[in-house]
């Protein structure tokens, strides 16, 4: 099982970028060669844990740009400091934490970045990853032509319906017809006891979606039974099924899990010819 390390990540093999976009300035760290991926960090913000994953992504072949909208980059998530970003992150106006207010502002911001990443990697587009609070931020983020490959990771907003997604009715109506214009699908992922990402909000997904959501539910017993202090005395059941909760051991369920994600990303967004010579 995964030994619990509090060190801090110093994130010093990525490059830390100033990127200015839609008259906003945020750092974002960038690494490796390939099609890009932007990875939206969970709560609270770019953790060990968060870093582990984009680091398995550039090995697998993508430039990842991991761009730090909230809490300190790098920190070791603990309990009363990760409960004080929330709080902070949900009287934010960048974000619509509640329900009936629509995708966040910040996903404006990230489709410019999914432009520049494009732009700066070449490549057929890119892909985004979301997590918890921004996980539906990638489903925002199919507005812009340049993402291809949206992955879903218990997108856990709005906090207070959870039979409702972050995306308004016309938002989502775009990125189904998108969807189905373009042959391409929405990956996304659960525990089967997940509270803040609950069965009824992938039912919805799957009744705004149609076939083009592929929602997958992983057993509770897959999840990492001593998590970092935040994901185990906060959220308080298995719920991060690329971070936190994943289980780095040969036949994992969220191991599997994770290597779908990198063989999801790599059909859209890697040529025939790169993807037999990562084999």
């Amino acid at each position: 099982m995964n030994a619990v390390n509090q060190d801090n990540d110093p994130l010093d093999d990525f490059t830390a970028r100033a990127i200015e976009l839609e008259d906003a300035t945020r750092r974002v760290y960038v690494s490796g060669q390939g099609p890009g991926v932007i990875v939206m960090a969970e709560m609270p913000g770019i953790s060990p844990d968060v870093a582990r994953f984009a680091r398995w992504l550039r090995q697998a072949g993508f430039t990842v740009y991991l761009p730090s909208l909230f809490g300190r980059d790098g920190a070791y998530p603990q309990a009363e400091d990760g409960l004080t970003v929330l709080r902070r992150a949900c009287i934010s106006a960048e974000f619509h934490a509640l329900g009936r207010r629509g995708a966040s502002p910040v996903t404006r911001w990230l489709r410019a970045l999914a432009r520049r990443a494009h732009d700066e990697c070449g490549g057929p587009g890119v892909g985004a990853v979301g997590m918890c609070f921004t996980g539906n931020f990638a489903l925002s983020m199919m507005l812009e032509p340049a993402t291809l490959a949206p992955v879903l990771a218990q997108p856990s907003l709005p906090f207070d319906d959870p039979a409702a997604v972050e995306s308004d009715a016309d938002e989502l109506l775009a990125v189904r017809t998108r969807l189905e214009r373009d042959d391409l699908s929405v990956l996304a992922y659960r525990f089967a006891g997940d509270r803040h990402c609950r069965a009824e909000r992938f039912a919805a997904y799957a009744s705004a979606l149609g076939p083009r959501f592929v929602g997958k539910v992983l057993p509770d017993l897959a999840a990492n039974p001593e998590p970092t202090p935040f994901f185990k005395y906060i959220v308080g059941c298995p719920h991060s099924v690329l971070t936190a909760h994943l289980v780095d051991e040969e036949g994992s369920p969220t191991l599997h899990a994770r290597d779908e994600v990198i063989a999801f990303l790599r059909s859209r967004l890697l040529p025939v010819n790169a993807m037999e010579a990562a084999r």
